[in-house]
């Protein structure tokens, strides 16, 4: 099945006010298949959100490209124009930004902000059409009476709700491609489930990208996964094979990290230390320094990645052991 978009060896860093370009995301490849959800998961600071501003060509100005493929349809998005791209924002590809309260415009109605996606891309539709759409919409993601709502402002709208009026505005086009950024932060558990489910069932046949640093999300809802840390992908699989049987020291920190209903009184596992910052990155693992695995190769040598299963890779020299002639 050909992908809706496919990141292939993709690198991007930042220019500082001397003009040094420091690289964050460094070789990135997975993609992302009609009708499957990709979680996108790793602590704050990894850079899950500059992959999905990546994604939709929406990086600040100091970010700089260095290298790979962003395909989205087969066509490299990174070789468009400003207009081609344009075309393809919220009309094939949609984003759910994590904080509704700032991306929703606070002086304009709910409905006039739906339609101006149908608008900007379909002007031969009608007003009355446009309307209708909206309506439908609003139904589509649970908000009651959207008759009269699609005439009120953000303010007037809980947190779940403006969180649902996103969805519905991403959704209004039935994009190839749909990027939810933590969409359920800062909401309470009620709502955050009600918002999983709502996702799940408009997953439909197009492709998902979840962006959080929540591993109950990505089970809920994706069938693969994408473990990121510092900037790279360092664990990356079916949900099964990375959840059933990870293999990167990180994604193993993170799963030990979660509660169960058998941990007791056990203290929580922790990771120690930070993820270092762009200015901190040496020339090995970027995990190196929390790793109890770490060894001298670690911090002198980048992993490569390693297909250690049909559908899963890793970086990590420990799944090396044994060979002496890997590729550095």
């Amino acid at each position: 099945m050909a992908a809706v978009v496919e990141f292939k060896n993709y690198s991007m860093g930042f220019k500082d006010d001397d003009g040094q370009v420091f690289n964050l995301l460094d070789r990135v490849s997975f993609q992302v298949v009609p009708g499957k959800a990709l979680g996108i998961v790793g602590e704050s600071g990894c850079g899950k959100s500059m992959t999905s501003l990546s994604m939709m060509r929406l990086l600040p100005s100091a970010a700089v490209v260095q290298g790979g493929e962003i395909l989205f349809e087969g066509k490299n998005l990174l070789a468009m124009s400003d207009e081609e791209m344009s075309k393809i924002r919220g009309e094939k590809a949609s984003i759910i930004f994590q904080e509704p309260m700032t991306a929703l415009n606070p002086v304009l109605t709910i409905g006039k902000q739906i339609g101006e996606a149908i608008q900007l891309h379909h002007p031969e539709v009608s007003r009355e059409e446009i309307q209708k759409r909206v309506i439908q919409a609003l139904e589509e993601v649970g908000i009651p009476n959207p008759e009269t709502r699609i005439h009120q402002y953000p303010h007037e709208f809980s947190g779940g709700m403006r969180q649902r009026v996103m969805i519905a505005m991403a959704m209004i086009n039935h994009p190839a491609l749909l990027i939810a950024d933590e969409p359920t932060t800062a909401l309470d558990v009620t709502v955050q489930a009600q918002i999983l489910d709502l996702m799940k069932r408009l997953k439909g046949t197009g492709g998902l990208v979840m962006v959080t640093h929540n591993l109950g999300v990505v089970a809920e809802i994706c069938e693969e996964v994408v473990v990121m840390y510092a900037g790279r992908a360092v664990e990356r699989g079916t949900l099964k094979e990375v959840f059933d049987h990870p293999l990167h020291p990180y994604t193993k920190g993170l799963m030990a990290s979660i509660p169960t209903m058998s941990s007791g009184k056990e203290p929580l596992h922790t990771i120690p230390g930070t993820v270092p910052t762009v200015y901190d990155f040496g020339p090995g693992c970027r995990f190196a320094d929390r790793c109890e695995h770490c060894t001298q190769r670690c911090r002198q040598q980048s992993p490569p990645e390693k297909q250690v299963g049909e559908e899963h890779l890793v970086q990590c020299w420990l799944s090396f052991e044994g060979e002496e002639n890997a590729d550095a």
